[in-house]
């Protein structure tokens, strides 16, 4: 059994290899749309009607959520996707602040 570290580093690979969304295309996001992506996926699905789509920062067509609340693999899916967008804005800001040290 894989651990949630290692399903969210398997998500992350599969969001830079399979969908394009490497460093560069992180870096187009200045809104923390990135961690905001992640706490829709994060939100339970019974609050996520009044809640995910607040959060949500791009088109409806791209939020791909779970709506079995049986489907626990679903849920593992959506819990490392969130996990997988946190670790991208976390990447993102560490680039900012290393180029804000590499100034001073």
């Amino acid at each position: 059994m894989k651990t949630g570290t290692e399903i969210i580093e398997i998500e992350r690979k599969r969001q830079i290899e399979g969908e394009g969304h490497d460093p560069t295309h992180d870096d187009s996001y200045k809104d923390e749309q990135l961690a905001c992506a992640a706490a829709a996926y994060a939100i339970p699905l019974k609050d996520r009607r009044a809640w995910g789509m607040f959060f949500w920062p791009w088109r409806r067509y791209y939020f791909k959520p779970c709506i079995d609340p049986y489907d626990v693999e679903g849920r593992i899916h959506e819990l490392a996707k969130a996990g997988a967008l946190i670790a991208a804005e976390i990447d993102r800001l560490q680039r900012i602040l290393n180029k804000e040290k590499d100034v001073e």
